[in-house]
């Protein structure tokens, strides 16, 4: 029988993600396998579609993984779909364009010893803790015991289906670059599934490509495929500088995450990106709601309001984004993580339809444009970026924060996700989130404010009552 707590670790709240073998293992997958099919009804005896989708990225461990987890869903008399080499957003594009139920195996950013699974169901709706992942982690426990159950069907079958050249027409056909000036952009796929997706998608359109580390190696030879942070961006913005490019490009490993870097070789801060999408959503769709988590720019409430649109604030996490675009219709959202979700996309998140986004709306301006100076008004605050601190007694921290702020006026705290304080000084407007870590004892502190003195004034008072409490 599996340990419960190596489970508790391994199953977290958004997917599955561990190290190979010693936490995610073949035996693992397998269950994991069988167990997904029945928590999501995937089996035509349930009114299912009696296929599973499964795409898997550059990782080594890889199609072992997926041979696993195949023998699980087929033992259960459901058949499986294989699309091999993807990326996540290539597997969402599967999962709802053939209405299938969908598990794509990846670690994302992490570094090479790790792999997981992201889970969807029919139509790429998400499977997290509270839309199945406990369920499954209950049967995996229970069945490491007493064995996957027969299922009293035959065996399902495993059959392979390339959806790359559909996959990218359908995101062409979202934002087309017909009318494009022609571009010159550097692209960093940090040897992720970017290298694998981006020739396809970007093929035949009006732009000059630099690759950068496209070649597919899950073993990150040049730098870790995680573009939030900065020191894995400073190739692409070397490269973006000495080529005069008018932009770079930047996937994570499983290239659902993009990062943008302008023509100075600066970073685009993700929630820019968000007001420039918005904008550009709002514009075919006037009026509509656009969601943003909490830890976002306050210039995005403001541009989707100057624009028309209605903004809509979440927690943090793809799970709450997606719900909330579910219950209002949302046509866009966006997080600070560089994560971007489109309606038009089932809802799920897709780091290159926000490339093509930044392409169009860039070869949409006359000759000589440059990108920094087309995103100037929708970069309007000074952010801290998120500064993480060990703390043991999280819950007195912020007590002392509830304290020490809740008794001034003008002053407003909510806990929507943590405890966020909003003010103003001499009339510039400032707040601060912190929030706890799920699976580590710390608090995450992000800053915003109307300049740069300020925000440093407000997160040096922050930080002193956060590390008054540091472990």
């Amino acid at each position: 029988m599996l340990d419960a707590a190596l489970l508790d670790r391994l199953i977290k709240a958004y997917d599955v993600r561990g190290v190979v073998p010693d936490d995610l293992s073949p035996e693992i997958a397998r269950l994991v396998g069988a167990a997904f099919v029945h928590v999501v009804g995937a089996s035509v005896a349930d009114g299912g579609p009696g296929t599973v989708v499964v795409g898997h990225d550059m990782r080594p461990s890889g199609p072992e993984l997926v041979a696993a987890f195949a023998e699980g869903v087929t033992s259960q008399g459901v058949d499986v779909l294989e699309i091999g080499l993807a990326s996540t957003d290539q597997l969402y594009y599967a999962a709802g364009s053939l209405e299938l139920p969908g598990a794509m195996f990846t670690a994302s950013h992490n570094p090479a010893q790790y792999n997981g699974i992201k889970l969807c169901r029919t139509g790429a709706s998400p499977v997290g803790q509270d839309t199945g992942l406990r369920e499954i982690k209950d049967l995996v426990l229970a069945w490491s015991q007493s064995g996957i159950p027969a299922s009293g069907t035959p065996a399902g079958t495993v059959r392979q289906r390339d959806v790359l050249a559909d996959y990218a027409a359908y995101l062409n056909a979202l934002v087309p670059l017909g009318a494009s000036r022609h571009l010159s952009v550097v692209v960093d796929a940090g040897n992720g599934m970017g290298g694998h997706t981006v020739p396809a998608v970007l093929a035949g359109l009006p732009l000059t490509i630099t690759p950068l580390y496209f070649e597919l190696d899950g073993t990150f030879p040049n730098h870790e495929a995680n573009p939030i942070d900065p020191d894995n961006m400073r190739d692409l913005q070397a490269k973006v500088l000495e080529t005069g490019a008018d932009l770079g490009l930047a996937f994570d490993g499983d290239a659902d995450r993009c990062f943008v870097v302008d023509e100075r070789g600066e970073i685009v801060d993700p929630s820019t990106l968000t007001g420039l999408i918005a904008a550009r959503e709002l514009a075919k769709d006037p009026g509509a709601t656009i969601i943003h988590n909490l830890i976002t720019s306050a210039s995005v409430p403001e541009i989707v309001r100057e624009h028309g649109g209605t903004p809509v604030r979440t927690r943090v996490g793809h799970s709450f984004i997606k719900a909330t675009m579910a219950e209002t219709g949302a046509v866009f959202g966006g997080e600070h993580s560089g994560h971007f979700y489109f309606r038009d996309f089932w809802r799920a998140d897709s780091g290159m339809l926000a490339a093509l986004h930044t392409l169009a709306a860039l070869g949409e301006t006359p000759e000589g444009t440059t990108l920094s100076s087309l995103l100037a008004d929708y970069h309007r605050y000074s952010a801290s970026g998120e500064i993480n601190t060990v703390v043991a007694d999280q819950a007195a921290v912020l007590d002392e924060i509830r304290a020490t702020y809740g008794s001034r006026e003008d002053t407003m705290l909510d806990e929507l996700d943590g405890l966020t304080v909003t003010s103003s000084t001499d009339g510039k407007k400032w707040w601060f989130n912190v929030r706890a870590s799920n699976t580590e004892p710390l608090l995450r502190l992000n800053v915003e404010g109307a300049d740069d003195q300020l925000m440093a004034s407000v997160r040096d008072s922050a930080l002193a009552i956060i590390r008054g409490g540091a472990a």
